[in-house]
């Protein structure tokens, strides 16, 4: 682990990381001791660095980035970039626009191989997401909503729950971003008010273009979908064959578009 480029296992208490969950982090999948979609994740840090009023120094950063991948044994694994604003005593105030880099890496997640292939149920999630357009789209550091919403896991058949928003609208799954066809049109909601604007979502808005639409979605919608997938940069694209509703279960068929996402995330790997 590395804190500010220097070796480093622990952190000063007065950290606002800590203290207020005050910073952003990124994780990034690493195949082959590659770093899989950087430029999308580091454009993404710097911009959140910039909405929280954080100086962050990207030269440091990716040198630091390219020293973790040169000198560690793991080919395939999870880089974690945390970015914390440095102490400034007690207070809600910011004080200082410095940050602190930490970096770690960690072996990638033992999830089936079958996920992408065979899909995967869903579960709805009683947690809602707050509406909070000035955090919204944000990987920033407090994600207690998950954390309480990863408590209702119903068993281990399931990978991955649906978080709605305070309003009963769909957002995206306790760690990943979803897209469905619904009425014969690939949609993806819309996170304005709330939800984390992944980079393996931003990578296929961008990949799709006009074929996708960015929308408010319902869970009525949802469950009338002909196919829906959800993404992240880790674990790529798996499709949704089931969702379960506390009064239903409904079903759903892998489609052409899980398909052609899942090669624009295989192409990135080579």
């Amino acid at each position: 682990m590395l804190l500010n480029g220097q070796p480093a296992s622990e952190i000063t208490l007065l950290d606002r990381g800590l203290a207020y969950g005050d910073g952003l982090f990124e994780t990034i999948l690493v195949h082959q001791r590659k770093p899989v979609f950087i430029a999308e994740h580091l454009t993404r840090l710097r911009s959140g660095c910039q909405q929280l009023g954080m100086e962050l120094d990207t030269v440091a950063l990716e040198s630091e980035l390219a020293s973790v991948l040169a000198t560690s044994t793991v080919s395939h694994g999870v880089l974690k970039v945390m970015v914390t604003r440095h102490a400034s005593g007690r207070g809600y105030r910011p004080g200082l626009a410095t940050c602190n880099r930490i970096l770690s890496l960690h072996p990638a997640p033992d999830y089936s191989v079958s996920h992408p292939e065979q899909g995967i149920c869903m579960f709805v999630c009683r947690q809602r997401l707050s509406r909070q357009p000035a955090l919204a789209g944000l990987k920033h550091m407090n994600r207690l909503e998950q954390v309480l919403a990863s408590r209702e896991w119903p068993d281990e058949s399931f990978m991955e729950g649906l978080m709605l928003d305070t309003d009963g609208l769909v957002i995206e799954g306790t760690r990943s971003n979803l897209f469905a066809v619904i009425n014969g049109k690939l949609l993806t909601p819309d996170l304005s008010q709330s939800g984390v604007a992944g980079v393996m979502r931003n990578v296929l808005l961008k990949n799709f273009g006009a074929g996708v639409n960015v929308a408010p979605i319902t869970l009525d919608q949802l469950q009338h979908a002909d196919e829906i997938f959800v993404c992240n940069s880790i674990n790529g694209i798996w499709p949704v064959l089931s969702l379960q509703t506390p009064d239903h279960t409904w079903h759903f068929a892998s489609g052409d578009r899980a398909r052609q996402a899942q090669a624009c995330f295989t192409e990135a790997l080579v």
